[in-house]
């Protein structure tokens, strides 16, 4: 049963989405004018009129839904790269992971929604506007309780004493190495997400002096190409979600 206060997904007969909370005011949509009160006590699957008699479904929003209409301030971590760093390492209910360079906060969110309520995010960020961003998009995003933002160059030291995984969007990765080798669990991942191959080769010279002490690296690119299903053709989609960044992991030995 939805409540005051809940944040639901209304859609619409377009398929648009509307992210909203529930509370005693008015909703303007150009298919009418919706009173979020009335969804006080509707249960999910339900749907809610506007004042024109057009129909919105009401739907509990996931985290996609929620990152979709975040704010955004710096570019985001892609789902398609986010999904492969979260698979590929491993990461699971209840883990903490440090994670650097929090931007807007999607990458955060997605990492809050795996590690659950018994699990822990600290977000190393150094720019106040985007630590300020993402703070209110994970509290959107209803994951407070487990995700910590500390202004402070992880480049300069981690502060925690141990952690289940290390995942970075930072430009010198390498530089969280010595950091990573003190701090990081033996069978946890050290991820780093980079947008250029430059800086993947800078990164691999500075990993020979870390060589002992982790796995052999794994370096992949994700791509994304939709397909149009029609009655008669399906067929790729002309445009498609190409490079994004080069994600490098390796796992503390």
């Amino acid at each position: 049963m939805i409540r005051e206060g809940d944040r639901v997904l209304l859609v619409d007969r377009r398929g648009k989405r509307y992210l909203v909370t529930v509370s005693n005011r008015e909703f303007h949509t150009d298919l009418g004018i919706i009173n979020l009160g009335e969804l006080v006590e509707k249960d999910y699957g339900d749907s809610i009129a506007s004042h024109k008699g057009e129909e919105f479904r009401i739907l509990k929003p996931d985290v996609n839904d929620i990152i979709a209409k975040m704010r955004r301030g710096p570019q985001i971590v892609h789902p398609k790269d986010a999904g492969i760093i979260i698979a590929y390492a491993g990461i699971s209910p209840g883990n903490t992971v440090i994670e650097a360079g929090v931007g807007s906060g999607a990458l955060t969110i997605f990492l809050a929604n795996i590690v659950g309520p018994q699990g822990r995010v600290i977000s190393y960020e150094l720019r106040e506007d985007f630590a300020k961003i993402a703070q209110k998009n994970i509290e959107m995003a209803g994951f407070a309780d487990r995700v910590t933002i500390k202004l402070k160059n992880i480049y300069d030291g981690i502060d925690e004493e141990s952690a289940d995984h290390i995942v970075l969007d930072l430009p010198q990765p390498e530089n969280v190495l010595p950091h990573a080798v003190e701090v990081l669990k033996p069978g946890g991942y050290f991820v780093a997400y980079t947008p250029c191959t430059n800086q993947v080769h800078r990164f691999f010279q500075a990993f020979q002096e870390y060589r002992e002490h982790f796995y052999k690296p794994r370096v992949v690119e994700v791509l994304v190409r939709e397909h149009e299903v029609k009655k008669e053709c399906m067929r790729p989609k002309t445009t498609m979600l190409a490079h994004t960044g080069y994600i490098t992991f390796i796992r503390k030995l």
